[in-house]
């Protein structure tokens, strides 16, 4: 099982080799992955009895039906994606070996499914057993790829001479192109909105939008997104710009813009990030507008910076903060999805040594986790589009800046899977000590607004539904269609997709009791967030005319140059 035609060019083969096999040898290659494997005595793999029994049996039959088709000469249906193509259908034995590869798949999966472990040694070994059925896939290969070979023959080889300058220019700009990159820049077609940068320390820019109503409410909206990757998923061009949504709801808005880190900063801190980024960051908003209170916005890992930066202030007795929403954010992290995976002690503490005591996370090895996260739609895909094709992928500004990778620094990232990750330490009361603080976050009394993707892989549904049942204040939440970022940037004039609310501010212990009472919208969730935010925000004021106030006046035109520094 360690190359392509071992496993799935059982064409060139009479089937009666393969379903000779021992079955209980199929999965040893990813043995590995149970905790004790590895140890001296460790017990190797073994199966439910009769899930392997029924899938030998299933197998049997399945392939006996797809060899009796093939005599007939008749064409296997494909239902994947990947093998969709009319050229796969056109070629007999292009789709033989398609469809012997996806029987083979699902029946390595079923093994997996059949293992007699806990559930995450069962997730572990199906993550490791997908990402190879995913790199094994027949349309991977230019010798078995019936489309790749079509193009080639119609271009007279212009298509591999393409991919081979497509597969020079990705190995040298460190990853693969999941988007014409030319075709942006920071600051000029993503990240527009009109503004400056009115403070910076070493680790952010603080950007303050250029009002385009008359009148602004009192309290202005802080916006703090995740320091994994950059801020302008916030803000990429202006049909989908949550920036610019924000400025024409009569919000003041600003940004933190997190610094791409490099060894000056190696030595960050989670609490560093906590009170030198989101706590110093509420304050200049405080002093520039003169607001006694203010609203803020977390996404993603900004979402849990600025839950510990509220419970910081908390404990000391400050309430600068009259409203906060959370965007796919993990507070109660006991449900982290796919990454459960990689996380336990012995990985954890790996990291420790690594990092604990400084040093830079790559941004490369940041990037291809989430990749390998999902490898069909954001890896081969691409490999198969870019380099057996000769294709250039379209202009598309998410997954542009889905390739404009952050650094982090080492201490941050090893405290913060040993707490979170690994303890779930933020939910305990006092568990966790923040900036020199034991916090808590049923301290935390002010209103909340929780939003949650139904198709999120980093941030799963009931992981962001958990929030209600964490923090004790008035809440609203929202369940929007699609996945971790699709389902976060879905502007109303796009009006694509949908979202669930429930009004009677019940919020029972699961999501599935909470969904039963709740009602579908069409379209985007953003105008239910203005309407609710706008309830927060105060009277409204004159807008002002400048940038800025006192000593913190106008650095540079937004984005700023933090934000275009690359890893």
């Amino acid at each position: 099982m360690n190359s392509p035609s071992s496993f799935w060019a059982a064409g060139a083969q009479p089937l009666t080799q393969l379903l000779g096999q021992d079955w209980t040898q199929a999965l040893q290659a990813f043995e590995p992955l149970a905790p004790a494997a590895g140890a001296p005595g460790a017990a190797p793999l073994r199966f439910v009895p009769e899930k392997l029994q029924a899938l030998q049996q299933q197998y049997l039959e399945e392939a006996r039906a797809l060899w009796m088709q093939s005599l007939q000469g008749s064409i296997p249906s494909l239902q994947d994606k990947r093998f969709s193509g009319t050229a796969w259908a056109e070629n007999p034995m292009a789709a033989y070996t398609a469809a012997v590869y996806l029987l083979n798949a699902r029946t390595l999966m079923g093994l997996a499914e059949a293992v007699e472990a806990d559930a995450k040694t069962r997730a572990r070994i199906r993550f490791a057993i997908d990402q190879w059925l995913a790199a094994m896939a027949p349309s991977n290969f230019l010798a078995f790829n019936a489309e790749a070979q079509k193009k080639a023959l119609e271009t007279k080889g212009e298509s591999i001479a393409k991919g081979l300058q497509n597969l020079l220019h990705d190995i040298s700009q460190g990853h693969v192109s999941m988007t014409d990159e030319s075709q942006f820049e920071v600051g000029r077609n993503v990240a527009t909105t009109e503004g400056a940068v009115v403070f910076e320390n070493e680790l952010f820019q603080l950007i303050e939008y250029k009002p385009s109503t008359a009148k602004v409410y009192e309290r202005p909206l802080l916006l703090v997104p995740p320091c994994i990757n950059k801020f302008y998923i916030l803000d990429l061009q202006p049909d989908n710009s949550f920036v610019r949504y924000a400025v024409e709801q009569g919000h003041r808005t600003f940004m933190l813009s997190w610094r791409n880190p490099d060894a000056s900063l190696a030595h960050k801190t989670w609490d560093n990030y906590v009170e030198d980024g989101a706590m110093a960051a509420i304050e200049v908003v405080r002093n520039i507008t003169g607001a006694a209170q203010i609203n803020a916005l977390g996404f993603c890992v900004g979402g849990t910076i600025l839950s510990n930066a509220l419970a910081v202030l908390a404990a000391r007795g400050d309430e600068p903060v009259a409203s906060a929403t959370f965007l796919t954010t993990l507070l109660d992290f006991s449900d982290t999805g796919i990454l459960d995976v990689f996380i336990d002690e012995a990985f954890v503490r790996m990291r420790e040594l690594q990092f604990a005591q400084g040093g830079i996370l790559p941004a490369a090895e940041l990037a291809s986790t989430f990749s390998f996260l999902r490898p069909n739609d954001l890896v081969w895909n691409y490999v198969v589009g870019n380099y057996l094709k000769g294709e250039t992928p379209p202009p598309f500004d998410l997954l542009y800046w889905n390739s404009d990778s952050t650094n982090l620094p080492g201490p941050f990232y090893a405290w913060y899977l040993r707490n979170f990750y690994l303890e779930n330490n933020l939910v305990k009361p006092n568990k966790l000590t923040v900036c020199g603080e034991k916090i808590d976050l049923n301290q935390l009394q002010l209103p909340v607004y929780i939003y949650g993707s139904r198709e999120d892989h980093i941030v799963p549904i009931h992981a962001a539904y958990a929030s209600t049942q964490v923090l004790p204040g008035p809440k609203r939440f929202i369940m929007g269609a699609s996945g971790h970022i699709a389902g976060v940037i879905n502007p109303p004039a796009k009006k694509k997709r949908s979202y669930w609310s429930r009004e009677d501010a019940q919020f029972p212990p699961t999501l599935e009791e909470w969904l039963a009472g709740a009602t579908e919208h069409p379209g985007s969730w953003w105008p239910d967030w203005a309407q609710w935010l706008a309830g927060h925000a105060g009277k409204q004021i004159a807008a002002p005319k400048t940038y800025g106030k006192g000593k913190f006046k106008p650095i540079e035109p937004a984005p700023g140059r933090y934000v275009k520094q690359k890893a």
